[in-house]
This record gives C-alpha cells, structure tokens and sequence, in this order.
C-alpha cells in the first residue's frame, strides 16, 4: 500500500486557482480511493497504480486547459500495511499524549 500525498495546479491562470484545485478534488473523490484533504496538498492511500492513475487523470484534466501545470508529490510505500491515513496520525497522537489539531 501507498499512502501519496499531491498538490497540482496551474501557474499560468493568476493568484486565485481554486477552480482548478477543485477539478482535482472532484477526480480525487470519484476515484473511491480513501483520502485527506489538506490547506496544502491531498494525501490519497491505496495500490501504487492506484494512486498515480489518479495523479494522472488530474494532469490529463488540467493539461486540458493550462499551459503550465505544477505539481509536488511524494509517498510512502508500506507492503501489506492499510489504513494509515487514520493510523499515522493515531499513533502520533499516542505518542505525544496530546490532541493534535489535524
């Protein structure tokens, strides 16, 4: 499993790109993946395949009309482990003995 988190948007439509961002997040929820939002980026779990053909269908999207398109992404891959989206951050939580703002 691949827990993957992604920010994609475009550079060349001015200072306000949430019409575009919101394109993405609607790819990312039709995908049925299990996913969080963030202020800053999208974490997504799943298969590796899984979650690049979903990086994939929001560039083909947004490639559709955006001349230049940036897009930071990194994931960690844990074989037979599922559920860390929530689990992670449990975890921390633990750790730490404090309610963490998430």
């Amino acid at each position: 499993m691949v827990l993957l988190e992604f920010a994609m948007y475009p550079t060349d439509k001015g200072a306000s790109v949430s019409e575009y961002v919101k394109r993405n997040l609607e790819i990312i929820d039709d995908s049925g993946l299990p996913y969080q939002l963030g202020p800053m980026g999208t974490c997504l779990e799943g298969e590796y395949d899984e979650v690049m053909a979903v990086v994939k269908a929001c560039h083909d999207r947004m490639s559709a009309d955006c001349g230049r398109i940036a897009c930071t992404l990194k994931f960690d891959a844990r074989a037979g482990h599922s559920g860390r989206l929530e689990s992670k951050v449990e975890t921390l939580v633990r750790k730490t003995g404090r309610d963490l703002s998430t």
